[in-house]
C-alpha cells in the first residue's frame, strides 16, 4: 500500500476505515433484531438507489450496495414504513413497532455499541501485539513556561499523574487532558537523573496547576502551551556530508554538539532550529569529540525552502524520541482496551457538552475531508497507527450515533425513554417535527465540519 500514489492511497485507506465502520454498526442493528425475533428485509451497505443486491437466508434478507458510499442502513418489517395490512399473524408478530419498548431499545442501541466493541477488540489487539511509543521523557525549552516554574525540568521521566503509573508519552497527555478538562490540578511524579548521570534520583513529585487553564487551551497541543513536549536525543552527529559547510569546519561523524554561542543545547532538535534560522551567520560550537572538549565555528549555508531562506550545514542527527514497547497478555490488553475505549467515550462527551456551552471551539469538529486525511497519514505510517486511527474513529462514530438528535440511533433511544417513563409512545406529530429538527441541525453540524475542512486545507 505503501508504493501507491498519496491521493489514492489516502482514498483507499478512508474508504476501507468507513466501510468496516459502517457494516459493523449496523450489523449490531441487525443482529440484535434477529435476536429480538424482528424481520429484517435489508441490509445495505450505502445510501441512495440499490446498485447491487443478493437475497439470503430463510427471511430473504436483500444484502445490497447502494450508489452513494457515505453510511448504510438496515431496513426492519415498520408498520410506519410500509403496508402491513396484507401480513399474517405471525408475520405480524415480527414488525418492529409490535415489539417491547426495551426489545426497540436495544436494537436501535446495538449499532453504537457494535462501534465501542469493535473499538475495545483493536485497541486489545494492538496491547498483545504490542506498541512502540515514545517515553514519557519531557522536553522543556522555556524557563518562563508552567511546567519550568512547577519544578519540571528538561530530561525529567515521569512516573506517575496522581498516583496513576505512567510509562509512554500518549499516557501522560490523556492523563493530563483529562485532568484540565475537569480543572483539576495533577502531581507529577518524576525520576530525575543526577549530576554525575551515574544514577536517578529518588522519586519527586510537583504539582501542575491545570486548574488554571482556560478550555482554549485544551485545544490543540496544549502540552506545548503548558511548556513541555516528548524529549529529543541530544546533539550527535550521524552523518556528516562531504564538502558541506560541517564537514569543511572540521566536524565528524558522533560528534556532540554542547553548546551554540555560549548557550547550551537542549538537543539535536534545537541545534536544528538554530541552524536553520541562521543562515550566513557563523556559529560558535562547543563540541565533545570522544573524551575531549573542543570549540569551532560554522557558517551555515543559505538554501531557499518553499520561499523562505534556511541555513544547513549538512549534516544528519537522530531526532526521533526514545521509545519504549508496550504489550500486555491477553487479559490485561482486554481491560486497558475497555479502558481506553471509555475513557476515550467519556472525553468526546465531555468535549461535545463544552462545544455546546461554547467553552470550547467548533473549529474542533471535523468532517470526511479531515477524518479521509487523517486515515491515508496512518495507513503511511504503519498497520498500528491506522488500526488505532479506525478504533479512534469507530468511537466517535459510537458517540455521535448517542447523541439525543432525532435522526441519530440516540434521537430514537430518547423517544422509548420517554415512552418507558410516560406508559405510552410519543405521538406521531411529535415525531414529525422532532425528524425535520433534526435532520436541520444535523445538516448545520455537516455545514460546520466541512466549513472546518476546507479551512484547515487552506491554512
Amino acid at each position: 500500500m505503501s508504493q501507491l500514489p498519496s491521493f489514492l492511497q489516502t482514498l483507499l485507506a478512508f474508504g476501507f476505515a468507513l466501510g468496516l465502520l459502517v457494516i459493523i454498526h449496523e450489523f449490531g442493528h441487525y443482529a440484535v433484531a434477529r435476536l429480538c425475533g424482528v424481520k429484517v428485509l435489508r441490509f445495505s451497505v450505502g445510501m441512495g438507489k440499490v446498485i447491487y443486491s443478493r437475497r439470503l437466508g430463510a427471511d430473504q434478507t436483500e444484502w445490497a450496495i447502494s450508489i452513494l458510499p457515505l453510511g448504510g442502513y438496515v431496513k426492519m418489517l415498520d408498520a410506519r414504513d410500509q403496508d402491513i395490512s396484507s401480513l399474517s399473524e405471525q408475520e405480524l408478530k415480527r414488525e418492529f413497532c409490535r415489539q417491547s419498548v426495551w426489545k426497540r431499545i436495544a436494537i436501535v442501541a446495538a449499532g453504537p455499541v457494535a462501534n465501542f466493541l469493535l473499538a475495545v477488540l483493536l485497541f486489545s489487539g494492538l496491547y498483545i501485539h504490542g506498541v512502540s511509543e515514545p517515553v514519557s521523557k519531557i522536553r522543556v525549552p522555556s524557563i518562563q513556561s508552567q511546567a519550568y516554574m512547577a519544578g519540571l525540568r528538561h530530561g525529567d521521566i515521569i512516573v506517575s499523574v496522581n498516583g496513576d503509573a505512567i510509562q509512554t508519552y500518549s499516557e501522560l497527555r490523556w492523563k493530563l487532558l483529562q485532568l484540565g478538562l475537569e480543572k483539576k490540578n495533577a502531581q507529577i511524579g518524576i525520576n530525575r537523573e543526577s549530576a554525575d548521570k551515574g544514577a536517578l534520583v529518588d522519586k519527586r513529585v510537583f504539582e501542575l496547576p491545570l486548574s488554571q487553564l482556560n478550555n482554549k487551551d485544551l485545544e490543540g497541543d496544549f502540552l506545548g502551551k503548558l511548556g513541555f513536549s516528548v524529549a529529543r536525543p541530544p546533539a550527535i552527529l550521524n552523518v556528516v556530508v562531504a564538502d558541506g559547510p560541517a564537514m569543511r569546519a572540521g566536524l565528524q561523524e558522533q560528534d556532540q554538539i554542547l553548546e551554540i554561542d555560549g548557550k547550551p543545547l537542549l538537543d539535536g532538535l534545537e541545534f536544528t532550529e538554530i541552524v536553520n534560522a541562521s543562515a550566513n551567520k557563523r556559529l560558535q560550537l562547543l563540541v565533545k569529540r570522544g573524551e575531549r572538549i573542543f570549540e569551532l565555528g560554522v557558517t551555515p549555508e543559505a538554501e531557499t525552502l518553499n520561499g523562505t531562506l534556511i541555513g544547513r550545514i549538512k549534516v544528519q542527527m537522530m531526532l526521533s524520541p526514545e521509545m519504549v514497547q508496550v504489550d500486555s497478555n491477553i487479559v490485561e490488553a482486554i481491560v486497558k482496551g475497555s479502558k481506553k475505549t471509555w475513557d476515550t467515550s467519556m472525553l468526546t462527551f465531555k468535549m461535545l457538552g463544552k462545544m455546546l456551552t461554547g467553552d470550547i471551539s467548533l473549529k474542533n469538529i471535523t468532517g470526511p475531508i479531515t477524518i479521509a486525511d487523517y486515515a491515508g497519514q496512518t495507513s503511511r505510517t504503519g498497520v498500528v497507527s491506522y488500526l488505532s486511527f479506525i478504533a479512534l474513529i469507530s468511537i466517535s462514530l459510537g458517540v455521535m450515533n448517542l447523541l439525543p438528535i432525532p435522526v441519530l440511533d440516540g434521537g430514537h433511544l430518547l423517544y422509548y425513554s420517554l415512552e418507558v417513563l410516560t406508559g405510552k409512545p410519543v405521538s406521531e406529530r411529535f415525531g414529525e417535527i422532532a425528524q425535520r429538527a433534526g435532520v436541520a441541525l444535523l445538516m448545520a453540524l455537516m455545514a460546520v465540519a466541512f466549513f472546518n475542512d476546507i479551512t484547515r486545507l487552506m491554512s
